[in-house]
């Protein structure tokens, strides 16, 4: 769907910033009815363009205080390795991202934890016994800012 106008670029960057807003918040944001307003964001869910709406916590207030993006790279190649790894990984609780990506590593993690030593934990006892788990680099998160996407 390429054919967002004025109003429905809107309705994303509001939607973007608080996902949990009322289609009569919104409507009353932007000068719309509500029903207006649900409308086009059900046209946009339809469409694709709103895939889910996602609650964001503060991992630090959760006790999570340390956040490190891994580099895995696979010892083994190959469409079974690949499905094993990625259902392994995923069943574990502190990752909270699995990225499958192009480049030095084949995948990309995010992984939280309590402190370092926690991170240590989780790091020996889990993801570096999945299932053809080959180099793993460890990058640890100072701090992070969120831009707002391209609308």
């Amino acid at each position: 769907m390429t054919d967002l106008d004025d109003t429905d670029r809107a309705i994303l960057r509001a939607l973007v910033d608080d996902a949990t807003l009322s289609a009569g918040a919104l409507g009353r944001r932007l000068g719309l009815s509500q029903p207006a307003t649900w409308r086009r964001i059900k046209r946009l869910q339809e469409a694709g363009v709103v895939k889910t709406r996602r609650l964001v916590l503060d991992h630090e207030k959760l006790g999570f205080g340390v956040t490190v993006f891994l580099g895995v790279k696979l010892a083994t190649k190959g469409r079974v390795s690949l499905e094993d790894f990625e259902r392994a990984v995923t069943a574990i609780p502190e990752v909270q991202t699995v990225e499958h990506i192009l480049g030095l590593y084949d995948y990309r993690l995010r992984v939280v934890a309590r402190d370092i030593s926690d991170f240590e934990r989780v790091l020996r006892r889990r993801i570096m016994t999945l299932p053809g788990v080959g180099d793993v680099e460890a990058n640890v998160l100072l701090s992070e800012e969120r831009r707002p996407g391209p609308l």
